[in-house]
């Protein structure tokens, strides 16, 4: 028993603590932001941290007032209660404190905000994410004569051995795809974001790239993202979109520039085979091992 308890401890302060290699999904009893991949996530986490510092002290003051004027200002304290109804100082206070205090959050809020909107120029790579009850369509603009398009669907678990996708730990239950969407790092990525027309509103949300925009159908909105690191990232539709929602996430695969060239080269012609060819490239020898021995089956 006390080794059993033991090892719970120690598997609940892994938990607790973990921040490591498979961070850039939800992890379990995580209560903070994930780890940034982008230069405005990185924004996003300053600003959460800055606001803390108006929200604790304004929180434990309101408590302190509050525990004062339980005590203090109680019927059997003040069996006559005071008729002060104005005092002057009192007024200028309440209404210039939390004027400058709404000054302070509004600047950096109306700059991080304006980073997010102001779309660049000449993006490296232009994408359009459709969304449908329930899964998410790709595009790749410009790619030439071969339009490179593909769906992708939730993995389902029955199919995560052909698909050489069985260790949870990068793969994890309901986040991972049959296609991710594959993306070159250190490239300002255009995302053109919409719904099938006949279909209803969705979001395309990815939490450590710090972006999440509506897909409306009959509309195309704007988003973009430069990645800053490699790795593979999970996020969902974030807009409540029928009995499927749950079950509808996003997987986009960071890679170097040439890994991306020869995936996008590849794909054209054999997307499975440019999948299963980067899988072995990022994901180790372990990996190219099992997709071989899973094809063969």
């Amino acid at each position: 028993m006390i080794k059993k308890a033991y090892a719970a401890m120690t598997a609940l302060c892994c938990l607790l603590f973990a921040s490591g290699s498979y961070a850039d999904q939800p992890m379990p009893w995580q209560a903070t932001l994930q780890p940034a991949a982008t230069p405005i996530m990185r924004s996003i986490h300053w600003f959460e941290q800055y606001t803390l510092w108006f929200i604790v002290p304004i929180t434990l003051f309101v408590l302190v007032l509050l525990i004062v004027v339980c005590f203090k200002f109680r019927a059997s304290a003040n069996p006559v209660p005071s008729k002060t109804s104005h005092n002057t100082l009192i007024e200028i206070v309440w209404t210039v404190g939390p004027v400058l205090v709404l000054l302070f959050l509004a600047i950096p809020s109306f700059t991080l905000l304006t980073d997010q909107l102001t779309l660049p120029e000449n993006p490296d790579v232009t994408i359009k994410a459709t969304a449908t009850q329930w899964q998410w369509n790709y595009e790749y603009e410009g790619t030439g004569e071969n339009q490179l398009a593909f769906d992708s669907f939730l993995l389902k678990d029955q199919d995560r051995a052909a698909a050489g996708k069985e260790d949870r730990a990068v793969y994890p239950r309901l986040l991972t795809v049959d296609n991710e969407l594959v993306l070159p790092v250190n490239k300002t990525v255009r995302v053109l974001v919409t719904a099938a027309p006949t279909d209803v509103i969705h979001a395309f949300a990815m939490p450590s790239f710090g972006i999440k925009i509506d897909a409306v159908p009959g509309r195309l909105n704007e988003t973009w993202f430069k990645a800053e690191r490699e790795g593979l990232f999970y996020g969902q539709c974030s807009e409540l979109c029928g009995k499927d929602h749950a079950f509808m996430p996003i997987a986009i695969r960071v890679v170097s520039e040439d890994k991306y060239k020869q995936w996008l080269t590849t794909a054209a012609a054999d997307l499975p085979g440019a999948y299963k060819a980067l899988m072995a490239a990022t994901d180790g020898p372990a990996k190219t091992v099992d997709v071989a021995d899973n094809v063969a089956k």
